[in-house]
């Protein structure tokens, strides 16, 4: 049987005239593109410019809401209410899926970002808050989440399709979670390291924690971190060994 996964990538995350990423590079290699909506990074042209490049390419393009926090980059935990969830969800996927039109393209999916994706992944009631957003946008929606957490949970309980997510450069903690950046071992930066846990994760359904052991994971799409320095060269490894291991690769 062949195996599938998906690779997406976090992009359009720069702003004005700031610019973060080889985003055209690399949507010649990854398969879905999460496009900053605008609220930890993006502007109307950033985000004009890598819909309509994705659509070119023939990449699923999905919106990237966040939390509004342009200076801390949607990393920083704040206290919002699933009620301010949902809203700022919708307001995000709204502004992004008039983009899609305008490139004639549609929006394929939702994955939230930073912070309050780790929230959500963790609160039951966030991670409802962001489905429900999700289900009464578009229902045909994908919603990505961390594999294993509460915002999967929410979006399999309101019938959506859920696409689970495994991350090539950070690190595991034994209950699923990322592990904190700044801790030792958040971030993965030997790329053959990387390249072999993500075989791991697809071909076995396994990924060792921080401090020792497995986890037993789902995979469905791999991400890639576009504002890192070596994103390119690792996307064009990272293909190259799927290819070698008779992984497909495409859109969940």
């Amino acid at each position: 049987m062949t195996r599938h996964i998906d690779l997406n990538c976090d992009m359009g995350e720069g702003f004005g005239a700031w610019r973060m990423g080889q985003d055209e590079a690399l949507l010649d290699l990854v398969t879905s593109a999460n496009i900053a909506c605008g609220y930890h990074a993006g502007d109307p042209a950033t985000m004009m410019r890598t819909v309509a490049c994705a659509a070119a390419k023939g990449v699923a393009v999905g919106a990237h809401p966040a939390l509004p926090d342009l200076q801390g980059f949607g990393r920083r935990t704040m206290a919002v209410s699933p009620e301010e969830a949902r809203g700022l969800t919708l307001y995000q996927m709204g502004a992004l899926e008039a983009f899609a039109r305008a490139a004639g393209t549609r929006m394929r999916h939702v994955k939230a970002h930073g912070a309050l994706y780790n929230m959500a992944a963790k609160d039951p009631r966030l991670a409802e808050a962001i489905a429900s957003a999700v289900k009464a946008f578009d229902p045909a929606l994908v919603l990505v989440g961390l594999c294993g957490s509460e915002l999967i949970k929410a979006g399999e309980a309101l019938g959506l399709t859920c696409a689970s997510e495994v991350f090539a450069d950070r690190g595991v903690e034994p209950d699923g979670s990322l592990t904190p950046r700044g801790q030792p071992g958040a971030m993965i930066e030997d790329e053959e390291l990387a390249v072999a846990r993500v075989l791991r994760m697809v071909l076995e359904g396994k990924v060792a924690c921080r401090g020792g052991g497995d986890l037993a994971i789902r995979a469905d799409t791999v991400c890639i971190h576009g504002d890192q320095p070596k994103a390119l060269a690792f996307a064009r490894r990272l293909r190259e060994a799927l290819a070698g291991a008779g992984v497909a690769v495409g859109p969940p």
